[in-house]
């Protein structure tokens, strides 16, 4: 038969994993909320990773407290480049130097809001269309200024065929295709 499970105060139930999430994500140390609850080191480890708490090392929290302007200048760059950008989850961890999990965070510090990974894909398809339409208004400018297909392609390293396609999509008004082979002579017969 097992033993009763030791009973717990009402005070430690009080404090819950969000509560101790909370806490920490605004910067107090595991020690701090070791001695704010009464609750052991192990407990409130196991309650900050209950909540999901991503943790940090002891030179993050001495930088958050340091300077709380600049993760707040760091958020919103994030929120920036996710929802100006598109950047993705990945990229904003990359750039802030930090996790998945806590650029989210950061992220939502800054009043963002995550996307789904469709928003993103159709976010990222729409902003290279209008990369692509620039690109071939650019394009028939140059072309109706005189250059030849062949110099725009050898220009943006296209093929002649991906010039003329785009040229095609910005409504360029194709000029007579050359003959660039041999000259014929009266009565010869390639």
């Amino acid at each position: 038969m097992n033993p009763e499970p030791p009973a717990t105060s009402d005070a430690s139930e009080a404090v819950t994993p969000e509560t101790l999430r909370e806490q920490y994500e605004s910067g107090a140390t595991v020690d701090e909320l070791v001695a704010a609850s009464g609750l052991s080191y192990g407990t409130v480890l196991n309650r900050l990773h209950d909540a999901g708490t991503v943790m940090r090392t002891s030179w993050q929290t001495r930088l958050m407290r340091q300077n709380p302007q600049a993760r707040q200048r760091l958020a919103a760059h994030l929120r920036t480049l996710y929802e100006q950008h598109g950047a993705t989850l990945t990229e904003l961890a990359t750039a802030a130097e930090e996790t998945r999990r806590g650029a989210r965070r950061l992220l939502i510090e800054a009043g963002g809001t995550v996307r789904t990974t469709q928003q993103t894909l159709r976010m990222r398809t729409a902003a290279r269309a209008a990369e692509r339409h620039k690109l071939a208004v650019s394009l028939r400018v140059r072309y109706e200024a005189g250059a030849t297909v062949p110099e725009l392609a050898r220009e943006h390293s296209y093929s002649v065929a991906t010039v003329y396609r785009l040229l095609h999509q910005a409504g360029a008004r194709m000029r007579p295709q050359h003959h660039h082979g041999p000259t014929r002579r009266e009565g010869q017969r390639l």
